[in-house]
This record gives C-alpha cells, sequence and structure tokens, in this order.
C-alpha cells in the first residue's frame, strides 16, 4: 500500500476514534481515560514492532532520533489529553474538525521548521479546512 492509503486508514480509524472516544469519557475523568487508551496503544504498538521486527529483534534509534520521537510523543499525549476533555465538554462532531485544524499547524511548522515549501494547493487547501472546521463546529444561538 502506498502512502495515500495508509493515510485514508488513519483518517478513518481517527473518525472511529472520536465517536467511540466520546461515549467512553461520559463517566470518566478524561485523563483516566486518556491514560487507559494510552496504555491499550502502548500494549498494541510493542505487540507490533516485535512481531514486525527482523528475527534479530529490535535495535535502539540513536540518540537524536529518540530525543525527536520522545518529543513527537509529548506532544501527542498533550493532544490526547485535550482532545479527550473537549470530547467530554462538547459534542463529537463539532469537536473533531476544529482537531482537524492539526493539518493546517502541521503545513505551517513543516514549511517553517523543514523548510518544506508552501504550495499554492496547500495553502487553498489549508484554508478551506480553516473555513470547513469553523463552518462546521460553529453553531448558531
Amino acid at each position: 500500500m502506498n502512502w495515500v492509503a495508509w493515510a485514508l486508514l488513519s483518517a478513518v480509524f481517527a473518525g472511529i476514534t472520536a465517536v467511540l472516544a466520546k461515549v467512553g469519557v461520559a463517566n470518566v475523568d478524561s485523563n483516566l481515560a486518556t491514560a487507559i487508551r494510552t496504555t491499550v496503544i502502548l500494549v498494541i504498538t510493542w505487540a507490533i514492532a516485535y512481531a514486525a521486527s527482523p528475527s534479530g529483534g529490535l535495535s535502539m534509534p540513536g540518540r537524536k532520533t529518540l530525543l525527536f520521537l520522545a518529543l513527537s510523543g509529548l506532544a501527542t499525549g498533550l493532544s490526547w489529553l485535550c482532545y479527550f476533555r473537549a470530547l467530554q465538554l462538547g459534542e463529537a462532531s463539532r469537536v473533531a474538525p476544529i482537531d482537524k485544524l492539526s493539518v493546517v499547524f502541521a503545513i505551517v511548522l513543516a514549511g517553517l521548521f523543514l523548510r518544506e515549501r508552501l504550495t499554492w494547493h496547500q495553502a487553498v487547501g489549508g484554508a478551506l479546512i480553516v473555513a470547513g472546521s469553523l463552518v462546521i463546529a460553529w453553531k448558531p444561538r
């Protein structure tokens, strides 16, 4: 499978996650809900890493790689804590589109820090994502 297929699967699972998480956080502290979810992810991902590793086992990456993966994990954890709290307080159909503004932040940050060139396609697409997120999340009084 190519990257598009994997990205689409990611989007499908993220959509399912929003609905399941909304039900899951209904009667529990959002931080505890995040901890439970993270534990499940931890067990599954280690099992996949071991199962998919060559017969020689897993080898540890270098310090720079570990640092950036750790920082990425920190950002992910903070994102999940905020996401679960938002789901606890708001409707999943309104929280999820705001959460997907992460796409726009990723485009901007990739340009600033990774020196990726911003194309007009990305600029227009990013603007449409912002507009769509606001339209979906906005609720008239």
